[in-house]
């Protein structure tokens, strides 16, 4: 049994973060945030003016500096929240910057707005001026998306129409969360158990065949009973896309959705293609699990079932640290030190205690260090967390020092990228060691799980978001029915002949959430293909390619994210990192085979 949660207050300060450089104590924060009304007042008196080079200039300064201090303000909030969510001190500070934060947005919304309406040729002008040199890249960004930018009366009635077009998503939130009720389960016990939505997937993991079973069955019951109201929800949320795209004049949903980052579709349609091309390596682990978990027929509630028992080896947080220090030492000695200072600096939170927000994560602010909120358990995931955070915080210390705060961000197209580079540097030093059979088939399970997860299945979302869209756009009804068999045939395809597909495969497509935030999810699938291609060329491309990948991260968002990875010597709008990593899947795929054999599975 673990053993229960302390108070923060009992824990060992060296194991908590020190958010001291943001902010002395909360009284220091409070007087910095006394100070926000007036910023925001000094903002929101630019409006009207922004007609010249100068003051477009002196408003962006402004702008920056003020953000760059409510960045500070917000952050300390949410990481004192976080730290306890039961404190109500840290609560008041967190929903009171909700608060200012609406009200700045506010404040400021006339700018773009303001600057758009300008004739196209004086805009120009100032883009290119030189006293708006530091701030090229935002005015070439509004250059280019001034086409879709309407005038300011209909940009006033299309705001206005903010919060009905975000409804479906709301709804589906609400119907999935609040009042979607599920039959109770038993498991091969003959134990009954209460099946929620949060409990429902780790039933699917557990090892237990007829408790899968099922929750499985109850669950896409619960589904079915409602495929009429998700259709509907779904399909107003499809039409709300394609609407926004027709008035905003994009020639699809989708291409407005990839427009933000400058992304063309033919990433999109690419991805789909080759991931479809390596779909028989796919089809070999779906096999291979059938094989391991010795069962007749594999059915979907076996796809996500252990295939070997737990590693229940428990490391400390210093074999930890060594660990993950000895994964990234093919990065250098100076992106070590930096992970080094990391440990040292009490950048991370490490421990969990009573309140604290659960998972993990990395965040910071340009003036701060990039911190890391763990929950850290002893096992291999655990690891392979501190590895996957310190990935996201390695990205932004590199773009924070490189780059001025305008520019410093990076884009969410490239936000796991060097994270998941990290994670796989961890497996590959694991699997160096050359482990026992069981530990390394647990380990290159974990390897294709990751693949599976983040490469073909997202990418099967993406090909369901591109489909259904294309359908209403050509006039057809998202019914139940289509929305229902365009999803079976896509399981069908993804998962192949091993599969059994039983009825209620054809319901999921109803429990994802990210499909009410349009084509979100191919960028998974694309940030791991180029993780695998980068963490390659990290192991064996040699000091070029290491050096190549540390000005990647040090560009932030000063550039188009195509044109960053291409930097780093991937090049997305070609097939040529899926498919690399696609073929390094299948390799992955012959090793676990291999090792199963030894076993005697």
């Amino acid at each position: 049994m673990p053993e229960p949660l302390k108070e923060r207050r009992e824990l060992d300060p060296r194991f908590q973060w020190d958010l001291t450089p943001l902010y002395a104590d909360d009284q220091t924060w409070e007087k910095a945030f006394a100070e926000v009304d007036a910023g925001i007042q000094t903002l929101a008196a630019f409006a009207g003016t922004l007609n010249t080079a100068a003051r477009i200039r002196e408003f962006q300064d402004a702008l920056h500096t003020f953000l760059r201090s409510f960045a500070n303000l917000y952050e300390y909030a949410s990481l004192r929240l976080s730290e306890d969510i039961r404190a109500t001190a840290a609560k008041s500070m967190a929903d009171r910057m909700g608060a200012k934060a609406a009200q700045l947005s506010a404040a400021i919304a006339f700018a773009e707005p303001e600057m758009l309406a300008l004739p196209g040729e004086q805009l120009k002008a100032i883009a290119e001026d030189d006293l708006l040199k530091p701030y090229r890249f935002a005015m070439q960004e509004l250059l280019r998306n001034k086409p879709h930018v309407l005038s300011a009366a209909e940009e006033k009635l299309l705001a206005g129409f903010g919060e009905v077009l975000g409804a479906p998503g709301d709804i589906a939130d609400n119907l999935m969360d609040a009042d979607l009720v599920f039959d109770d389960i038993t498991d091969g016990e003959g134990e009954t158990h209460e099946l929620t939505e949060s409990s429902f997937i780790p039933c699917q993991m557990s090892a237990d065949r007829t408790l899968r079973e099922n929750a499985f069955r109850s669950f896409y019951k619960g589904y079915r009973q409602h495929q009429n109201t998700f259709a509907a929800v779904y399909g107003a949320n499809v039409k709300a896309a394609t609407a926004t795209a027709a008035a905003r004049h994009y020639p699809s949903s989708r291409a407005m959705a990839m427009a933000g980052e400058n992304i063309p579709t033919e990433v999109y349609d690419n991805l789909v293609a080759s991931v479809r091309a390596h779909l028989p390596a796919m089809y070999r682990y779906v096999a291979l699990r059938k094989r391991i978990l010795g069962v007749d027929e594999l059915h979907y509630y076996d796809v996500y079932a252990p295939l070997v028992k737990e590693n229940k080896t428990r490391y400390t947080y210093e074999q930890a640290q060594q660990m993950v220090l000895e994964a990234v030492a093919p990065l250098g000695q100076d992106y070590q030190a930096t992970v080094q200072k990391a440990f040292d600096s009490r950048w991370i939170d490490v421990y969990p205690n009573k309140g604290k927000t659960g998972g993990a994560y990395s965040a910071g602010t340009y003036d701060s260090a990039p911190y890391i909120l763990l929950n850290f358990a002893g096992t291999l995931d655990s690891i392979s967390t501190i590895a996957h955070e310190m990935g996201h915080s390695m990205h932004s210390w590199y773009s924070r020092h490189a780059q001025p705060p305008q520019t410093a961000d990076y884009t969410l197209f490239v936000a796991e990228v060097a994270s998941t580079v990290n994670e796989n540097l961890m497996i590959e030093q694991l699997l160096a060691k050359d482990p026992d059979p069981a530990t390394r088939l647990y380990l290159l399970n974990q390897y294709l799980e990751n693949f599976k997860a983040t490469v073909y299945r997202q990418t099967m979302f993406a090909e369901f978001e591109r489909d259904a869209h294309a359908m209403n756009e050509r006039g057809e009804a998202l019914s139940p029915a289509a929305l229902n068999a365009l999803y079976k045939g896509l399981v069908a395809d993804y998962f192949g002949p091993d599969l059994v597909l039983d009825d209620e495969v054809q319901y999921e497509w109803a429990r994802i959430p990210h499909f009410y935030r349009p084509f979100y999810v191919y960028k998974y699938a694309t940030g791991y293909s180029t993780a695998v291609a980068l963490s390659e060329g990290i192991l064996h491309g040699g000091p070029e390619a290491v050096k190549k990948y540390k000005e990647f991260l040090s560009m932030g968002g000063s550039a188009y994210p195509l044109d960053e990875l291409r930097h780093a010597g991937v090049d997305l709008s070609t097939p040529e990192p899926v498919d690399k990593a696609l073929e390094k899947f299948a390799r992955i795929v012959a090793d676990a085979e291999q090792t199963a054999a030894k076993l005697g599975l």
